[in-house]
């Protein structure tokens, strides 16, 4: 189920592109054989990369010394994983339509299920800011049906995780999904994967969201897939799943390039020692490219370097 196949095609749309990605560079295939792979998310503390398998209701791990293992089944057929300032493992679960933390001595428990009474889509993708709030997107890709949809919109919400209190923040996006804030938390970005847009939005003082603009529009004829996940490295520069593999922005919205992958890519995330090694879900198979940027890393109460 592991191998080390690597693609050594990128292409190149400005001369910024080799310096964040370096000459050369390919995506190699870490792990294969799963139905659909989402959700990377790299544990510092542990070394690991866990991510979903949504239709196989399963969560692995992933490392350079024991490689593949199985981490939680079921799943609830999560999606987005991330982590909280504390380390614990948030999981946005299709199956069970709510986002879910596991407890440090591994209790599982439901965050939030429902908004204004009524049950959540199926929530998608998941971000933390440093104060400790909880952004997620709300498309319905998650239910069999579209009649067991309860919710009036596709949101963008915002969590307290201490007091369970759900703000919806935007409800404009046909389906909200990838998102992710600026090294400074002054944007948050979010795309739509019903087009190929990415949109982002002013992040105010209060934590709400204003200024909705278009941010970038990828071009649908460079390849399969379309715009999913979302990074961003230390310098701003945005990275999105999208047609052909990873599109890479600068904070201008500028298309830099796109790292090609051999699969339609669902999701990434920054892991490794120094943040540099870009973990990529895709359809059946996870890859890894080494970039030259740091990513953000997942902030921790006790390590105040960044966000998701």
């Amino acid at each position: 189920m592991t191998e080390h196949q690597e693609q050594p095609r990128t292409l190149r749309f400005h001369s910024e592109w080799s310096r964040i990605v370096p000459e050369g560079t390919s995506v190699r295939k870490i792990a294969d054989g799963f139905q659909f792979t989402e959700g990377p998310i790299w544990d510092r503390e542990q070394a690991k990369l866990y991510f979903s398998d949504i239709p196989a209701n399963r969560i692995y791990s992933w490392d350079s010394r024991d490689g593949l293992q199985l981490f939680r089944e079921p799943s609830g057929n999560s999606n987005g994983l991330t982590l909280d300032r504390s380390g614990r493992l948030l999981a946005c679960e299709h199956g069970n339509r709510r986002v879910s933390i596991t407890d440090d001595d591994g209790r599982i428990r439901t965050l939030v299920e429902s908004f204004g009474g009524k049950r959540l889509n199926s929530p998608n993708d998941i971000v933390v800011k440093s104060d400790g709030m909880i952004y997620f997107t709300d498309p319905p890709y998650g239910l069999s049906d579209p009649s067991e949809q309860e919710q009036p919109c596709q949101g963008v919400y915002r969590l307290n995780p201490d007091s369970s209190e759900l703000e919806l923040l935007y409800e404009g996006l046909h389906r909200p999904n990838g998102l992710a804030f600026s090294p400074d938390e002054s944007i948050l970005y979010v795309n739509d994967s019903s087009t190929q847009d990415l949109f982002a939005f002013d992040v105010t003082a209060e934590g709400t969201l204003s200024h909705y603009r278009l941010f970038a529009r990828m071009d649908s004829t460079v390849g399969a897939g379309g715009p999913d996940g979302m990074k961003v490295d230390t310098e701003g520069n945005v990275y999105a799943t999208g047609p052909g593999g990873i599109w890479v922005y600068n904070p201008a919205g500028e298309a830099l390039g796109v790292l090609l992958v051999p699969e339609p890519a669902a999701n990434l995330g920054w892991g490794g020692a120094d943040r540099r090694t870009l973990y990529i879900t895709a359809n059946t198979s996870v890859y890894a490219a080494d970039l030259s940027i740091p990513g953000i890393s997942v902030m921790r109460s006790k390590d105040r370097e960044g966000t998701v």
